[in-house]
């Protein structure tokens, strides 16, 4: 989930004196191309931004695949860099068309989609966040989920491909750039107070935005997010919440469970290795809780007592492999430049309990980057409890729900997001249901759709008229696509209808140092988006 504490050193002192970038630079092809294709078949392909000028293709089933520009835009199996022999042939952009060919199967042709698309300003305190809403075309209104982002610094307006995918099958998107990213203002942050006050708003805005259209809504968040959205729906009333490979448990338990799982991943599974491997976990630990300001003498000492064992460093985890490698005086300068407001003690089962929104929580059984076994057995109480929670658990997938190969170094590859995993995030924003079969999908909570209608027609007196909006509400007039655009004053409202077009990534300003985007969402960064 990315809490990576310590850079190395070089690194860490560049991006601290010299700020980390907000917008990439997009190709002409990459601002063209960009968007949701019905495909002849029926099928929706949609069509991302890569890294570089590179574009990633992902079908509604969940398979996809990278497209390089430089070789024709031929494709490679998804982040695998292995040719899978299927290609897309572009048309003009005044054309919107595309071809997709498979390789061993004819050609299908596809048309872009267009969509009821509408940027939107909304703040937090003084903190102004930028969003876009994105909705099916017509009059009637549509369930509508709120992105809330995982801990990737991506301009999620920009990257997120769900604010194109749910759209091109009937439900509504609100995306927005996290504080400190894209074309949002203030500091980014990994506080979860604040994201989740800033989730909450956004939920108001997308409310507001939709007008007479809002039909449910909810709050769907990855990695990261699986913190953020339920606090969020504590914060205001919301239909639904959907977690993806996220943790019932803390930022610092992740850490733990991480590096033991890469201790045994190197063979080391005795009782007496794990023992000392927790008592060097113990001590990085303590370092980064006190914001790099003590347990120098601890770390040490343990460095000092096992640092030439064999397995020392098989301990990985999302930080204490790095703070192991570093020296103390190193640390304690560097340390404090990369802290994000992590709350490493994190009480995530205090916030669950006291939720009773339904919720649907999507698990990847294989997750190296957060470990589900603790959070799937919590989940479960919770159900067995009464809780409206759904919990749904993929087999032999990765963070990010991510199906993988295994190369002959023992490293995973993402191969294509499982199949069904779209689909169920679909139906529960649509109805709060669920319609198995989802691919290999299994639901673990059996009997759970009493408890979500029961947690549905509570949910439905907390949004009460005037929460609701109806015809006459006034409408945040959206700002032009652009970043030289001119804000507009707050004061100013419209009634009138939203513009309907393609939903494209803004031409945004040139920005050579960019972070990656299109990394799959694994230790090593998937995007949504982890949105992770």
């Amino acid at each position: 989930m990315k809490f990576r504490v310590f850079f190395p050193l070089v690194a860490s002192l560049l991006l601290a004196a010299c700020g980390e970038p907000r917008l990439p630079k997009l190709s002409p092809e990459q601002i063209c191309h960009t968007g949701a294709y019905r495909l002849t078949d029926g099928r929706v392909i949609d069509i991302a931004p890569a890294e570089g000028a590179d574009l990633r293709w992902r079908l509604d089933d969940g398979q996809t695949g990278l497209l390089a520009g430089a070789n024709n835009w031929a494709s490679t199996r998804g982040w695998t860099g292995k040719a899978d022999g299927k290609t897309v042939t572009f048309g003009g952009c005044a054309d919107g068309r595309l071809t997709f060919a498979a390789g061993d199967g004819e050609p299908v042709d596809g048309r872009k989609l267009t969509f009821v698309s509408r940027d939107v300003t909304f703040k937090d305190g003084e903190v102004e966040l930028f969003g876009r809403l994105v909705l099916p075309e017509g009059d009637g209104p549509v369930p509508i989920v709120v992105q809330v982002h995982g801990s990737e610094r991506d301009a999620a307006t920009v990257f997120n491909y769900e604010q194109r995918l749910l759209p091109a099958q009937g439900v509504g998107v609100f995306v927005y750039d996290k504080r400190g990213t894209g074309q949002s203002t203030g500091e980014y942050t990994q506080d979860f107070d604040i994201l989740a006050r800033d989730a909450a708003e956004a939920v108001k805005a997308a409310r507001q935005a939709a007008g007479a259209r809002a039909g449910r809504i909810g709050l769907e968040g990855g990695s990261q997010g699986g913190w953020v959205a339920p606090l969020a729906a504590t914060l205001t009333p919301v239909d639904f919440v959907i977690v993806g490979y996220g943790l019932a448990d803390s930022p610092l338990a992740e850490n733990r469970d991480e590096a033991l799982q890469d201790l045994e991943a190197a063979g080391f599974t005795d009782a007496a290795t794990r023992a000392k491997a927790l008592e060097v976990i113990a001590a990085t630990e303590t370092v980064v809780v006190s914001h790099f300001e003590r347990g120098y003498a601890a770390l040490d000492a343990v460095r000092r007592k096992y640092g030439k064992e064999k397995w020392f460093k098989a301990v990985k985890g999302e930080f204490t492999g790095e703070l192991l490698k570093y020296p103390n005086f190193a640390l304690r300068i560097v340390g404090p430049m990369r802290e994000v407001g992590t709350p490493w003690n994190y009480d995530s089962v205090a916030v669950l309990e006291r939720l009773n929104t339904p919720l649907l929580w999507v698990l990847a059984a294989d997750d190296t980057s957060a470990p589900p076994a603790v959070t799937r057995e919590r989940l479960l109480k919770l159900a067995a409890a009464g809780k409206p929670v759904t919990v749904m658990q993929f087999p032999a997938t990765d963070h990010g729900i991510l199906e993988y190969e295994t190369t002959d170094k023992g490293e995973r590859k993402s191969t294509r997001y499982a199949e069904g995993y779209f689909r169920s995030t679909v139906d529960f924003a649509r109805d709060g249901k669920l319609t198995p079969p989802y691919g290999a999908g299994v639901i673990l909570t059996p009997g759970y759709e009493a408890a979500v209608a029961a947690a549905q027609q509570a949910t439905a007196t907390l949004l009460t008229p005037s929460l609701m909006p109806g015809p006459e509400t006034p409408i945040i007039d959206p700002s032009p696509q652009g970043p030289d655009a001119p804000p507009v004053p707050p004061a100013r409202v419209r009634r009138a209808p939203p513009p309907v077009h393609p939903v494209l990534p803004p031409d945004v300003n040139p920005d050579p140092q960019v972070q990656q985007p299109d990394q799959a969402p694994t230790p090593s960064d998937p995007s949504q988006t982890d949105q992770g």
